[in-house]
């Protein structure tokens, strides 16, 4: 089964330090939360991910410091990088049968019309206990985002079969929403402070349940929890 862990926002310069750091926290949990994914290594030691890259052969990096700040800086030295548009990095691995994960982030930039964005997906055996409210947290922690969620193909077609538009804020079977969202939901909806971010998780409905996917969607944005950023974005989050 696969599933994706995601997380938006707007303009949020960064240097590579910042971005490296928020890379390795993240890398950090996700062989914390999954240790079936990851490639086999003694106890303690980082995995070793392929970097996949827009243009010839994958490479090995290590989850460390080093490694990370290697690829985000040699990324920043591409011919078409901007610091506009920010930096981007894609990582994958495999362990036990089936578990599969990849990692993929544009961040540290300031455009006025494109999100910014860490993707999670998870490809992981039906009958396994994947923890998505954890991995979803751990993203608004490790990212401060505007809005996230943990979604599926069958909520994302369902949701644009509704009139979402790709790029606009959306909830999926478990969601994030930052302070400012937050403070706009309804009194009844149930959500969990989270305290590292001043924002909330929710969790919307279960694997399979995809018309409470699409109710809660309405609901949330006819109370403008789910309003877009203004265009052109002048600010990371509501």
């Amino acid at each position: 089964m696969r599933r994706v862990v995601r997380g938006f926002w707007g303009p949020r310069p960064e240097s590579v330090d910042a971005l490296a750091a928020r890379w390795m926290t993240t890398l950090d949990q996700l062989a914390l939360m999954l240790p079936a994914a990851g490639p086999p290594c003694g106890p303690g030691e980082p995995w070793n991910w392929r970097h996949i890259h827009g243009s010839g052969p994958e490479t090995d990096l290590p989850a460390n410091r080093d490694s990370l700040l290697a690829a985000l800086r040699a990324a920043q030295s591409a011919d078409d990088w901007s610091d506009v548009i920010g930096t981007g990095l894609r990582l994958a691995t495999a362990g036990e049968p089936r578990w599969e994960v990849e990692v993929s982030a544009l961040a540290g930039g300031a455009p006025e019309f494109l999100l910014q964005s860490i993707v999670i997906a998870v490809d992981a055996p039906a009958e396994a206990a994947v923890p998505e409210a954890d991995l979803l947290a751990a993203v608004a922690r490790a990212w401060e985002p505007d809005f996230g969620d943990v979604t599926d193909d069958d909520v994302l077609d369902a949701l644009e079969d509704s009139g979402f538009t790709i790029g606009d804020p959306v909830v999926g079977r478990l969601g994030y929403l930052s302070a400012g969202r937050a403070a706009l939901l309804p009194d009844d909806a149930q959500a969990a402070h989270e305290s590292s971010t001043g924002g909330v998780l929710m969790r919307i409905a279960a694997p399979g349940e995809v018309g409470d996917v699409v109710r809660a969607y309405r609901r949330l944005r006819e109370a403008g929890a789910l309003e877009p950023l203004a265009r052109p974005m002048d600010r990371s989050a509501l």
